[in-house]
């Protein structure tokens, strides 16, 4: 029903604005940009495109997904036969069982989740999207009201959402080819901003779950992951930015290839069929794949509407009045814009970094800020809409108030840590 309300209250503010502007301010073109409007057009001074693109471009993410989907699904249901998921499951079962209460010890579910962070981490987003759907599949099985979203169901998505990722390796490729002096300066503010906002939604969530995070082994296992972390951090913070990006790709890549090396290695030891394993779970992918169309299109236009409308600018707009009002440092409205639509649309975000940086400068404090706010959240909404629905769960409960407030924790994170290293 939140989600319901949300997606009617996108589409009925922009339709509002739009029609203020056209028939109170003149601007008689921008129903025809709201509807038939392209990115590329001249005319197009947003640079976005209408419903009928976002519609194409919905369906076009979902073909691209299938063979993604088919792949990882496939090597999953190889790992699964050869119980290679129920070995992870145990490793890492000590830690959820008391995060993830209702999931039994050793329930395939751990394993699958384990996966996409492990995925999430490295910033194998093509990776993480498959591991993660199967994680909810697994999860819904354990859902006893199908309709309404488990606690553990919340407890996945919020963890994934606030997107923990270790190398901002496309952000730093973005800043180098506009020219920045030190395209990895961010990397510190960033690994920081996503971290804080991660340990949020997993310290929101409990409270709300009554889950005692004090728990010796919850703090054990939170503690250990901060000093891999830190350690990690400090090992890259040595690198120049091409050794950062080629250690990337070794690290993420690499251990992608020895994941597949070990389930088919696992597979054959245990006399499987692997090919008709993969098969069978690459089908599961190409279902999956189909089933969230629905769901994207629906989101992506309500988001698309908003743009195109000017919302998020009259948005802006009023933020910097209340500075001006407010005597107070306004520097950090011009970066605020990727951190509205980064829960919307990751490419939506990622242009607005684009056009920052652009504008501003790829070392400018707008600059800056908005590639550490690129890289500190992950897209709520659209998590919300392809996660959810391709289980069926229509009822979200308090997982979009959960969500946004760590992704605002996480944005308060990086205006402070801008301030901090290049205020």
């Amino acid at each position: 029903m939140a989600l319901s309300r949300i997606w009617s209250g996108f589409i009925l503010v922009a339709i509002l604005v739009a029609s203020i502007k056209c028939f109170f301010f003149g601007q008689t073109e921008i129903f025809n940009w709201m509807i038939i409007g392209k990115a590329d057009d001249p005319g197009n001074l947003l640079h976005v495109d209408g419903v009928i693109e976002t519609c194409w471009t919905a369906v076009n993410i979902c073909l691209k997904l299938i063979g993604i989907m088919a792949l990882f699904m496939g090597f999953m249901s190889i790992a699964e036969r050869a119980g290679g998921i129920r070995v992870l499951s145990k490793v890492i079962g000590p830690f959820f069982a008391k995060l993830f209460p209702d999931v039994p010890q050793g329930h395939p579910a751990t394993g699958h989740m384990v996966m996409n962070f492990s995925a999430n981490l490295l910033g194998l987003d093509n990776a993480a999207t498959p591991f993660g759907l199967k994680a909810m599949e697994s999860l819904q099985e354990l859902n006893p009201d199908k309709d309404t979203a488990s606690n553990a169901q919340i407890m996945f998505l919020c963890l994934h959402a606030s997107g923990l990722t270790l190398i901002p390796v496309s952000i730093i490729a973005i800043r180098a080819s506009l020219n920045s002096s030190n395209p990895t300066e961010i990397f510190i503010p960033c690994m920081i901003a996503t971290f804080v906002a991660t340990i949020a939604a997993m310290l929101i969530v409990s409270f709300k779950q009554k889950i005692n995070v004090f728990q010796p082994v919850i703090l054990g296992w939170v503690l250990g992951l901060s000093a891999v972390i830190a350690s990690m951090v400090w090992y890259l913070t040595t690198l120049s930015t091409a050794g950062l990006q080629s250690f990337s790709g070794i690290l993420s890549n690499g251990l992608l290839l020895l994941i597949f090396f070990l389930i088919v290695l696992g597979g054959v030891y245990k006399k499987i069929d692997v090919f008709e394993a993969f098969i069978e779970g690459a089908k599961g992918g190409f279902d999956t794949a189909i089933r969230i169309i629905p769901f994207l299109v629906g989101m992506l236009i309500a988001i698309s509407l908003l743009r195109t409308s000017g919302t998020f600018d009259m948005v802006i707009n009023g933020l910097k009045s209340v500075c001006l009002f407010l005597h107070t440092d306004s520097r950090f409205i011009d970066g605020i814009p990727t951190a509205l639509i980064r829960p919307l649309s990751g490419g939506g975000a990622r242009g607005m970094m684009v056009d920052t940086i652009t504008t501003h400068g790829a070392d400018s404090f707008a600059g800056r800020l908005s590639s550490i706010l690129q890289g500190s959240s992950d897209t709520t909404f659209y998590v919300i809409a392809v996660y959810f629905g391709s289980v069926g769960v229509k009822n979200t409960r308090y997982a979009i108030g959960a969500m946004l407030l760590a992704d605002l924790v996480g944005i308060i994170t990086a205006i402070s840590l801008a301030y901090l290293f290049f205020g």
